[in-house]
């Protein structure tokens, strides 16, 4: 399998602090891939990093053969990188329609209309509020939202930070059945941040964990599940 992305030995700051360390790692095309770790491994920035809202002090983000590495974010979206951060982060005050179509900015194709319908048959609860402010949405309907979101720019890889926060089990195992989808359906690639050990091993192929800024351990998503010691030493939990 063609990696689609590839990380090489990256290093990013947050002003002095360096929050990632020579991290390496790559997304195979068609993947889910998963990024695991405690609060403060370095997860968040490394997403932050391929999607242009950090640059690198060194290292390189490849895509599709292409070094993107401080590329501003709206560039990169262009190339087919939808990032759906921590938070979900939707207009609040727009619709979920609006929201919708914010998200295909950089289309100018005649299928945007069908694509949210599309949206709108992987995410049925939304149909009905449509017209409705995202402020006004649940925390699930607004993580339904923003993946939506992402899905509208017609992606070739979605960054997904915390898809799980805050939602209750019955909501993580609807969500996980659709990150399952869009990779099989609509040969969206995925590379997929979470605390929640059991759920990213579940739906991934490959796993990653971090800790203090740097890859630790890695291997097939399968194999990491079923060795408990090593994930509990870094992560604390496999569940």
């Amino acid at each position: 399998m063609t990696d689609l992305l590839q990380l090489s030995n990256l290093e990013t700051y947050y002003g002095p602090i360096m929050a990632i360390h020579g991290v390496s790692l790559s997304v195979a095309e068609g993947s889910i891939t998963s990024v695991l770790g405690a609060n403060g491994a370095g997860k968040t920035t490394v997403l932050k990093t391929i999607s242009g809202a950090m640059e690198p002090l060194k290292g390189t983000v490849v895509l599709s053969g292409n070094e993107i590495q401080g590329v501003d974010p709206d560039v990169i979206a262009r190339l087919g990188v939808a990032h759906i951060p921590e938070g979900r982060e939707v207009f609040p005050f727009m619709s979920v329609e609006e929201n919708l179509l914010m998200g295909a900015f950089s289309r100018t194709d005649p299928d945007i209309k069908s694509d949210v319908d599309l949206v709108f048959s992987y995410f049925p609860a939304l149909t009905s509020l449509r017209a409705t402010q995202a402020v006004k949405l649940s925390g699930g309907q607004q993580q339904m939202l923003a993946i939506g979101r992402g899905l509208m720019l017609r992606p070739k890889l979605m960054l997904l930070d915390e898809p799980s926060l805050g939602l209750s089990p019955k909501l993580v195992s609807e969500i996980s059945e659709i990150i399952l989808r869009l990779n099989k359906e609509q040969g969206v690639t995925i590379l997929l941040v979470e605390q929640n050990t059991k759920k990213a091993l579940e739906v991934a192929k490959r796993g990653y964990v971090m800790e203090l800024g740097a890859t630790v351990l890695e291997g097939d998503a399968n194999a990491l599940a079923k060795d408990s010691g090593l994930v509990h030493a870094y992560l604390g939990t496999t569940s």
